[in-house]
């Protein structure tokens, strides 16, 4: 069996979908932080004012320099099947979960998609090593 593969074949649609999805969003974050940053530090390669965002601006660039790196590596993980990428994703589908049920008290669009998508992680389980 060659990297990212199983018995069957390829990886399931849903995980190659989600992969690339969650790699979208965290090289966003990626672009984003590292932008927060040059912005914080008021670079005069690109002529902004110095210190245009403050502290607030450094610290939020960084992490989400560091969300991004994360996000990059799970999804990365969940492409070739890792099994610490699933139980990452899967963590963090559940923390959602649960925000969303102690924060809102409410069932949205936003909980049932979560909770879809916890429903599927737990069917895929099979196909992580």
């Amino acid at each position: 069996m060659g990297q990212g593969s199983y018995a069957g074949g390829s990886r399931p649609l849903g995980v190659a979908i989600g992969a690339i999805l969650l790699g979208i969003v965290g090289f966003l974050l990626l672009v984003s932080g590292a932008l927060l940053l040059v912005g914080a530090n008021g670079s005069a390669i690109v002529g902004l004012p110095s210190h245009l965002f403050g502290a607030a601006g450094s610290v939020a660039g960084l992490v989400a320099l560091i969300v991004g790196m994360v996000l990059l590596g799970i999804a990365l993980g969940l492409w070739n099947l890792r099994l610490w990428a699933y139980v990452l994703a899967l963590v963090f589908v559940l923390f959602e979960l649960l925000n969303f049920g102690l924060g809102q008290g409410i069932v949205s669009i936003g909980f049932i998609v979560l909770l879809f998508l916890f429903v599927y992680l737990l069917v895929v389980a099979r196909y992580f090593r």
